[in-house]
């Protein structure tokens, strides 16, 4: 008898899976044991076995094709069955398996309002807005901030609140003129994607039958002095900094900014009333950013003796865990150290730093040392998927950045094409705005290597955990003076230790200690990096 084999859920945030590739076609005999297809599922591409013996009679997903977990894969049974009534079934059986979905998401601890129950009774003006996805990954979301309270105006384009998602905080802007009716998710809370975020519609319309009840304080409810003193400090706190809650912008200027990577904070505007135009973002000199790469200070907890305190995680946190557990525990690491003698490139930094406005740092250094020696060997910047490596075409070195929520791995593309003082800039432009929760996702995105620096807080050697995909991370110390041999004789040298973190499965031994070997010889003759 034909048996329907459904899609997997292979990971525990996956909730749809692409068929990379189809290893059996219709026809074909199926043992149990035998690889049916490959599944690409929001982490990685994996196997997917036959559990059952028979002939491949219907494929449900085409090869590069996606479909949602439960939805129909394949039917396997005896060469010439009938399976008409099954696939005739597999529409319905998907719509079921979505409505189950739906049912099961709906019933969340917090118990969100979907947009689907309360539809029917929207007033007429009124707009339901829902938690929006902001990256690819992003399954809930935090309200970080909100910048408009329930009996506000909204404008479109105002800053409606701040949304963290599993990997940085962004704003959110509404796209609606009206009043803030409701807000459906507390500040400090979280909700699932596409749950109800908020409520906008004319002024004094009831929504009380609208969203979850538990955030419904009518605005009519409220004590008019209680009101009017929470605006007026709000309007104090909104004029105090403007500057970067919100920012005077031309829509194209807003996106140059977004593709270079700009913090339009730190961009002064030279159109009507300190507008920022085009013409600003392409003069705009990052180097001028003055903060520090420097990773940021930890949070400041307060001690008492005898008594145990406990702090909230943030969404950053909880998928920091998350994400260096599953790389810890799946990707067997080994490590390797190097020393490196620092002498030339301390001569080769002061000449650089000598020219006017121009000024890097060590880390700079390595960074494009790293960038070149990865050019030489592909191998490292690799990326285990399955049953297969894929060697990354780009070179994008990801600088890990310590923020008071934990760490994040801001990305330079194509490193290997970029100068002293661009990295320089972009580096400081960067871990700036990571410590102020400036970054945006697709800054965090698509790394092929990364290096880990705490030589700034005296650490001499260390190991990190791979940043997957990634196949290696760069752990670099700090340079010590101490005694070394040189032309047979005992004197002072400058050393640094660099620790590199492998996945075996992608680089073996020999290739990792061979990249260390190149990326010594950059360091210990700068010049070469030039050549």
């Amino acid at each position: 008898m034909a048996e329907v084999i459904t899609m997997p859920r292979l990971s525990d945030t996956m909730t749809e899976g692409k068929v990379a590739k189809w290893h059996k076609k219709v026809g074909d005999k199926v043992k149990e044991g035998d690889i049916l297809a490959e599944i690409e599922t929001d982490k990685a591409v994996q196997d997917f076995e036959s559990e059952i013996e028979g002939t491949l009679l219907y494929i449900g997903v085409e090869e590069g094709n996606a479909a949602a977990v439960d939805s129909v894969l394949a039917i396997i049974g005896n060469e010439g069955e009938d399976i008409s009534g099954l696939t005739e079934r597999t529409t319905s059986a998907s719509s079921s398996s979505e409505e189950k979905k739906s049912e099961e998401e709906s019933k969340t601890e917090n118990k969100e309002t979907s947009v689907e129950q309360i539809s029917a009774d929207i007033p007429e003006g009124v707009e339901i807005i829902t938690m929006p996805r902001l990256s690819d990954t992003m399954t809930e979301g935090k309200v970080a901030k909100w910048h408009k309270n329930v009996g506000d105006p909204v404008k479109e384009g105002d800053l409606l609140a701040e949304i963290e998602t599993d990997k940085a905080v962004q704003d959110f802007e509404s796209e609606f003129d009206g009043v803030l009716l409701k807000q459906g998710v507390e500040e400090g809370g979280a909700s699932p994607v596409d749950s109800v975020l908020a409520i906008i519609g004319p002024a004094g319309t009831d929504v009380s039958n609208l969203g979850s009840k538990k955030q419904a304080v009518p605005s009519s409810e409220k004590p008019t002095e209680q009101k009017a003193e929470k605006k007026v400090e709000e309007k104090s706190i909104s004029t105090a900094n403007s500057s970067s809650d919100r920012v005077a912008i031309s829509p194209l200027a807003k996106k140059m900014a977004q593709d270079k990577g700009v913090d339009i904070n730190s961009v002064k505007g030279s159109g009507e009333n300190g507008r920022i135009v085009k013409k600003d973002i392409e003069n705009y000199q990052p180097s001028s950013v003055a903060s520090s790469a420097s990773p940021a200070a930890p949070v400041a907890l307060s001690f008492v003796q005898g008594e145990d305190t406990e702090t909230q995680n943030s969404q950053v946190r909880n998928v920091i865990a998350k994400r260096l557990s599953e790389s810890k525990f799946s990707a067997p690491h080994y490590y390797l150290m190097v020393e490196i003698n620092m002498d030339k490139a301390i001569e080769a930094r002061k000449e650089i730093n000598s020219l006017p406005d121009t000024k890097i740092s060590f880390n700079d250094m390595i960074i494009k040392a790293t960038a070149i020696a990865l050019r030489k060997h592909p191998q490292v910047n690799s990326s285990w998927a399955g049953d297969k490596i894929i060697h990354r075409g780009n070179i994008n070195v990801g600088v890990a950045v310590a923020i008071p929520d934990g760490l994040v791995v801001p990305v330079l593309k194509n490193t290997d094409q970029m100068s002293y003082t661009q990295i320089s800039a972009s580096v400081k432009d960067m871990a700036s705005r990571a410590k102020n929760k400036g970054l945006k996702a697709n800054e965090m995105e698509g790394s092929t290597f990364s290096i880990s620096n705490l030589g700034m807080f005296g650490i001499e050697t260390f190991t990190s955990i791979i940043n997957q995909p990634n196949s290696a991370i760069l752990s670099v110390g700090a340079i010590i003076e101490k005694p070394i041999v040189k032309e047979g004789q005992i004197v002072v040298g400058n050393i640094m230790k660099l620790s590199l973190a492998c996945d075996h499965r992608v680089v073996d031994g020999a290739t990792g200690a061979q990249f260390l070997q190149t990326l010594k010889m950059y360091l210990e003759n700068p010049l070469t990096l030039l050549l």
